[in-house]
């Protein structure tokens, strides 16, 4: 908690509707959702002022950990209408949790992470009962009995490493477990053929660290003073003019200006293509001190924390790939910044509990604050 990671373009998608999965962080194009049959409604991808379909704005990869809870498959979908005339309204924004829950993650009545399931030992339990099994089976002599139970305890090794390597295979490798961590080599990718699903461009992102502050006041001061110098110089050569007199600017310092939004305009100045910002649990980087508050969880009634917010660059990079394109350009939408606020208990909004030692989908719809200009 307290690291910022900002999204940063990168490559382009050859077609906007092209095929990538759900470890993918990207912008625009279609939604990569895990499965399937995540059961979701159908009014989670529609808009609640004119019913239209909802577009993918932005597909974040974003597993979390904690000392009791450790989600890989999690990724956060926020969707929003294309229309003009909706993209200013809250109404016609989503912002969608969907993640995998294993049993040993659910939550119980209250809330809290409930305990592993005893199913979860039986691999080993039956492990050690296959091996006792197989070397009483045989009523020949005590050696031929250990030679039979090394070979099959050999082939079961085996079977496990065959397995254990397919597993590791098949499964996706994050670089890190924060959001924009996975930047894929997009050749080739599949198309999707889904007309009826409005797109925009599609880009996908890659991760990179915000600077600390006293490594951005370093420079900014080291900028400031090579001005002066350069202007005092110019004012030593043109001894006949006007004599210049020095003076530094600071956004904090500035007659009449909006703090907030002049804190805003430094950290976006510093990485100027940053197309969102992700810090789980930390604060938002607001554009206006008029933040409107927002309500708990609908599943748990747990308070919902901060964990990303798309930025201005990405409404820039949006309007500039559609024109000319098939792509919709957002026309509509004026934002300065579009706030995600998520479950901090990241609880499961499916129920697993009928079936042990199972695993499922869930999505939940999170909360979503638009600051405007």
């Amino acid at each position: 908690m307290g690291e910022i990671i900002l999204g940063m373009p990168g490559p382009w998608a050859e077609d906007c509707r092209e095929k990538a999965d759900h470890y993918t962080t990207k912008i625009g194009g279609l939604p990569d959702w895990p499965t399937p049959d995540l059961g979701m409604k159908d009014d989670l991808l529609h808009c609640s002022v004119c019913g239209r379909n909802l577009c993918l704005v932005a597909q974040v990869y974003a597993p979390i950990s904690f000392p009791k809870l450790n989600l890989e498959e999690r990724v956060i979908y926020i969707l929003g209408c294309p229309m003009p005339k909706c993209g200013g309204d809250p109404r016609s924004w989503r912002a969608l949790r969907v993640q995998k829950y294993h049993s040993e993650m659910q939550l119980d009545n209250n809330g809290q992470v409930a305990k592993p399931l005893e199913e979860d030992s039986a691999p080993i339990s039956k492990t050690n009962n296959y091996v006792e099994e197989d070397s009483s089976i045989t009523g020949s002599g005590r050696e031929e009995d250990e030679s039979d139970s090394d070979m099959d305890l050999q082939e079961f090794a085996r079977a496990l490493s065959e397995a254990a390597s397919l597993a590791s295979q098949s499964k996706k490798q994050s670089t890190s477990k924060h959001s924009g961590s996975t930047v894929r080599a997009m050749a080739t990718k599949p198309r999707v053929n889904s007309p009826s699903i409005p797109v925009v461009p599609c880009f996908y992102m890659y991760s990179q660290k915000e600077q600390s502050t006293a490594d951005k006041d370093t420079i900014c001061a080291s900028y400031s003073s090579l001005s002066i110098k350069e202007k005092q110089n110019t004012a030593t050569d043109t001894e006949d003019e006007e004599k210049w007199e020095g003076e530094t600017y600071e956004y904090d310092t500035a007659l009449g200006a909006d703090r907030t939004y002049l804190k805003f305009k430094k950290q976006l100045d510093a990485h100027p293509e940053q197309c969102f910002r992700y810090s789980y649990g930390g604060s938002p980087l607001l554009a206006t001190t008029d933040l409107a508050e927002c309500d708990t969880c609908k599943f748990c009634g747990s308070p919902r924390n901060y964990e990303l917010q798309l930025m201005p660059p990405l409404l820039y990079f949006l309007h500039e790939a559609a024109e000319g394109s098939s792509a919709y350009s957002p026309d509509g939408w004026s934002w300065m910044t579009l706030i995600v606020y998520t479950c901090s208990k990241s609880c499961c909004p499916a129920f697993c509990g009928e079936k042990p030692g199972s695993c499922c989908w869930g999505v939940a719809e999170e909360a979503i604050i638009i600051q405007n200009e």
